[in-house]
């Protein structure tokens, strides 16, 4: 960062020494030319470098105040970057943060780190198609975990899946007896009690 202020005065004094060298009567036109090229080089660097920076608090500040509207997020501001993160409740909700942050002045880039919450219907409820799994297989499964509590045999997104409240021990004889019967794909989906 203290190469700005450094690259500044070295622009400064090269402006100095061009006008200086311009000024004298004895170059050639052509020489002048070349002088004047260079002087309006470093003009332009000079005017680059002598912009004032935004800087990193000041945007967090910023960036806080627009984030707070959406409670389950967050954003932290790194070298003129916004890291945006936190879960939004819709794609829209996420998109119109990102639009906003964008928008400040001084914010280099978005990085959206930030999740869409899935719709709480579809966290609560296993989507059921139809069977995938031969119904002979899904008997077998059944018989084999019968004799054992808490095992349940159910076909969710047409994949086999034993669900469940278990102990360590009846796990260990669900997965024994299951993989015995060399039946393919299954999910062993069930809660193992200490």
């Amino acid at each position: 960062m203290q190469a700005l202020p450094i690259f500044g005065y070295l622009v400064c004094i090269l402006l100095l020494y061009l006008s200086v060298l311009t000024t004298l009567s004895k170059y050639t036109t052509m020489k002048k030319t070349i002088a004047m090229a260079a002087l309006a080089v470093a003009v332009s660097f000079g005017s680059v470098s002598c912009k004032k920076k935004v800087s990193d608090a000041d945007l967090q500040t910023q960036a806080t105040t627009i984030v707070t509207s959406n409670p389950g997020a967050s954003v932290e501001i790194k070298d003129g970057v916004a890291h945006l993160s936190g879960t939004f409740e819709t794609q829209e909700a996420k998109d119109a943060m990102i639009k906003q942050l964008k928008a400040i002045n001084g914010v280099k880039d978005v990085h959206d780190m930030a999740t869409v919450a899935p719709a709480a219907s579809a966290m609560n409820t296993p989507v059921e198609t139809q069977s995938a799994v031969d119904p002979m297989v899904q008997q077998k499964v059944q018989d084999a975990v019968k004799d054992i509590p808490g095992v349940k045999v159910e076909v969710v997104n047409g994949e086999l899946t034993l669900i469940g409240n278990i102990s360590s021990s009846d796990a260990r004889k669900v997965k024994e007896s299951v993989d015995a019967l060399k039946v393919g794909k299954v999910n062993y989906n069930y809660t193992v009690k200490k």
